[in-house]
């Protein structure tokens, strides 16, 4: 019988006993320094923004922008629209925005912190909030999804500790930075889902979809559903501020590779130099998410007459492309203000839109029709359509002055 001393490498080595004492006491050491620099017990949100472009050779075929983005402070979201439909006379981008837009509305009841919320209307994790939102939903496509679900319910030995609940249908991809190493080291990916592909084919993605008999007589409702119950991939992950994640489509993550992201986010958004936590100027999550854009799309243009390398090959993916860049910070009185009158603002929104004379008939009989437009019921109802086509910011993410000074309270 050979000896291990016959093996040039060996699997595993036996560790000592002194040796696993000292790794175990600076494993412990580590973890209490983590601990007291970032969990200080206390809510948190995202701070985002997104950026998505057609790539110009597909606007020069003809073809619409089919994705939609989502960022808001307890959701964030990605949604790849197949663009093939348009051949069957159907915007392929209506699904992904009426669905992202719904998941934003459910998560404003559901997640926003020290708001009360009705057994009803209680979160019970993505998969229920897909469901439902889907089921609120009117528009027909067929899509792949990504979200990031902010859940600050959660404890740990009777402290709060946030976590993040990842789902994934199809080829988006999200990837989570840490500084690892302290608040002034560079930034590190520490969590990053995979796509979900029919036989590892990159123009495949699982996906959920409505559709009617131009595409396929067969469909029913029920498949969908069962898409989002046994098909999504779901991961829980452990909130701290100071985390940076970065939700792309397939263009993102088929035409960069992991260190050019994450090159890309430290080059940008380095450390401030100070003590304390200070959260990043949403002005340079912007600067991220466009570059992030604008590399994926070089990858498919020659240089010197030659095509950079991509992770499904050389010359990448011609592809829509859509990126949301996100910062975790501190949930304070002011986002719970803006939260607020966010929610004040989409109630009288939907009163006005179904007031008076829109209505056929007098104030009194539609303030009936709007009741469940309450902050105590705001569960999108089916047949109440939320989407807005092209439209893909949130009220915590619009590129406009306005909406630019409201974040930067994060």
């Amino acid at each position: 019988m050979a000896s291990l001393q016959d093996i040039k490498r060996s699997p595993t080595f036996l560790v000592g006993t002194n040796q696993q004492k000292g790794i175990l006491e600076d494993f412990q050491r580590r973890e209490q320094h983590f601990t007291e620099e970032y969990q200080k017990n206390k809510p948190l949100c995202f701070s985002a923004r997104a950026y998505q472009q057609t790539h110009p050779a597909k606007v020069r075929m003809g073809y619409k922008d089919a994705d939609a983005t989502l960022h808001s402070p307890m959701l964030l979201g990605v949604c790849d629209g197949v663009s093939q439909l348009e051949e069957f006379n159907m915007d392929p981008s209506l699904l992904p925005n009426e669905l992202l837009r719904t998941c934003e509305e459910l998560a404003m009841v559901q997640l926003m912190p020290d708001m009360p919320v009705s057994p009803q209307d209680a979160y019970r994790g993505p998969i229920s909030l897909l469901k439902e939102a889907y089921e609120a939903s009117e528009s027909y496509g067929s899509t792949t999804v990504l979200l990031a679900a902010l859940d600050n319910g959660t404890r740990i030995h009777g402290k709060l500790h946030p976590m993040i609940a990842v789902l994934s249908i199809g080829d988006c991809e999200l990837l989570m930075l840490r500084r690892t190493n302290g608040r002034q080291s560079e930034l590190e990916a520490v969590f990053h889902t995979e796509m979900q592909r029919i036989d590892y084919n990159v123009q495949t993605p699982l996906q959920l979809a409505r559709v009617d008999g131009r595409i396929d007589e067969d469909f029913d409702e029920s498949i969908a559903l069962e898409v989002i119950e046994k098909g999504s991939a779901v991961h829980c992950v452990s909130a701290y501020e100071g985390d940076i994640l970065i939700l792309g489509s397939d263009g993102v993550f088929d035409n960069l590779f992991l260190d050019e992201i994450v090159d890309i986010c430290n080059e940008i958004l380095q450390p401030s130099g100070q003590r304390e936590f200070n959260p990043m100027p949403p002005s340079m999550l912007s600067q991220v998410a466009q570059r992030i854009v604008k590399d994926s799309h070089a990858k498919s243009d020659p240089r010197g007459g030659q095509f950079l390398d991509t992770p499904i090959g050389k010359g990448g993916k011609v592809d829509d492309t859509s990126v949301v860049v996100a910062e975790i910070v501190e949930w304070t009185d002011a986002h719970r203000a803006i939260w607020s009158q966010v929610r004040r603002n989409r109630q009288w929104k939907s009163v006005f839109s179904c007031g008076g004379m829109q209505c056929g008939g007098p104030a009194a009989s539609c303030s009936a029709t709007c009741q469940a437009d309450d902050d105590d019921d705001r569960r999108p109802k089916r047949g109440n359509k939320a989407s807005r086509q092209g439209d893909n910011d949130s009220d915590f993410g619009s590129e406009s002055d306005e909406e630019e000074s409201r974040c930067t309270i994060s």
